[in-house]
């Protein structure tokens, strides 16, 4: 993976492991390998039909019985990222995520750590663009105590004062950190240049300047307004029985308060109506280029043609176009990829790339080479056939694991996609032709309107305008 697609993962999404015994980590790579056969047979076998109902609270509770192992994944989905954040202070959606298991009303930090690994346990946050979710993940015979801590950090977090400043701090520092980075310098640019007054511009982290901005009190205000029971999709899948995880959730989530929900509105980047050049000075030998416009929402229906045009021009790896324009025959670039990054609100679409200096014109100039030839003609029988093939042969590797399954169950919920979506996505992908292909790629792809990002060595580049 080159420094672009590395930042690119830091700058949206930091994972914030909070708790994960060591005995855990072992256990998960032993279960790991098991699961992936039982859960894509499952999946193959169109068993995945959870029960869904609603608790008098508000919360969302999907429940998938899967019995061939004494585990139980726990998720829970907290409809508020960093899309609520103010803008002025961009980062608070991760920060309040970061800070749920540092010391509860009930449990210090040193508890809730001492506790989930004394039997082996995990307990993880993260705060995305979207949403945040909290997920426990404990054997059979633990699932109370899972429960357990999950409800507690999710209702009851006391926001110690001294740990505040102390892990704002400790993002801060990671966050000069990764300015040392051309793809997260590249990325941040790209955004700030797509997204201008909308709330995907800032990193999910925030920025030191941001950052510096929030206060204790804000962190208390965003819990307390978006953390509420009716935000909040609960999914649990394993080796739980329904009755067994309805009276869990009465048990320890039922006395959570409902609360007044804000509304959301959903926005459109700005359409770029020029090619829009930002070049950023950094004394090294390749330049990192990212180059794009807006994409497509996760609900847009076109989303699965665009999937396979995407996979045939450049998320495809080795037989992608891009690779084989870029990489295999002129040798401009050791990888490239292009992305589509579907979200609640219409997100982006990119390639980025490293060449050297040099020939920085001349991968720009290959890159809008291959966005042209997939509007201007059909993709091949071939072309279409392999990405159909990997789209479909894939797909039951997103389902391998409880943790991967209960994250894709709750997303599924989020997004409204309807639970059929497990048995219907290969239909969905085999049902796109090659005329399909080449219309989303006219609709979605624009050579001409975008925004150009390169970091580098500009003098040597001579980056055309």
């Amino acid at each position: 993976m080159n420094h672009t697609a590395r930042a690119n993962e830091r700058f949206r999404s930091r994972p914030r492991i909070i708790r994960q015994g060591v005995f855990a980590r072992k256990l998960g790579w032993v279960l790991s390998a098991a699961l992936s056969v039982g859960l894509s047979t499952t999946a193959m076998a169109a068993d995945i039909v959870p029960t869904k109902f609603t608790t008098p609270n508000g919360i969302t509770v999907l429940v998938l019985e899967q019995h061939f192992l004494p585990i139980v994944e726990i998720h829970a989905l907290v409809k508020a990222g960093s899309a609520q954040d103010p803008p002025e202070k961009a980062g608070l959606a991760n920060l309040v995520a970061s800070l749920l298991d540092e010391g509860t009303t009930s449990r210090t930090s040193k508890q809730l750590a001492e506790q989930i690994d004394f039997v082996g346990g995990s307990l993880s946050a993260q705060a995305g663009e979207d949403f945040t979710t909290v997920s426990a993940r404990v054997i059979k015979k633990d699932l109370d105590l899972g429960f357990t801590l999950l409800a507690d950090i999710l209702q009851r977090p006391a926001f110690p004062k001294q740990e505040f400043e102390r892990v704002r701090s400790q993002i801060i520092g990671e966050i000069a950190s990764d300015n040392d980075d051309p793809g997260h310098v590249a990325m941040k640019a790209f955004n700030h240049m797509v997204f201008q007054n909308h709330p995907y511009r800032w990193p999910v982290n925030g920025t030191e300047e941001t950052l510096s901005k929030i206060t204790l009190a804000d962190v208390q205000t965003f819990y307390a307004r978006e953390y509420l029971p009716n935000q909040v999709i609960l999914t649990i899948v394993g080796d739980v029985t329904l009755e067994q995880a309805t009276a869990l959730v009465q048990t320890h989530l039922g006395s959570w308060k409902k609360g007044v929900v804000q509304p959301r509105t959903a926005r459109k980047p700005v359409s770029i109506d020029k090619k829009t050049v930002q070049l950023i000075e950094k004394d090294l030998t390749q330049s990192t280029i990212v180059l794009g416009h807006p994409g497509i929402s996760r609900t847009n229906p076109d989303f699965y043609a665009v999937t396979v045009m995407n996979h045939v021009l450049g998320a495809g790896g080795f037989s992608s176009r891009l690779m084989d324009s870029i990489r295999d025959k002129q040798g401009l670039a050791y990888g490239i990829m292009s992305h589509y990054d579907a979200r609640a609100m219409p997100g982006s679409f990119w390639i980025n790339l490293q060449t050297r200096s040099e020939t920085t014109n001349q991968a720009i100039s290959g890159v809008l080479a291959e966005m042209k030839a997939i509007r201007e003609a059909p993709v091949t029988d071939q072309e279409l056939a392999d990405a159909k093939a990997f789209l479909m042969g894939s797909f039951p590797l997103r389902l391998d694991t409880t943790g991967k399954l209960a994250q894709v169950l709750a997303q599924v919920e989020f997004f409204g996609l309807g639970f059929d979506y497990f048995t219907q996505y290969p239909r969905w992908i085999e049902r796109v032709t090659k005329e399909d292909v080449q219309r989303v790629a006219k609709q979605y792809l624009d050579p001409q309107h975008y925004a150009l990002v390169v970091v580098g060595n500009i003098v040597k580049a001579k980056v055309r305008q």
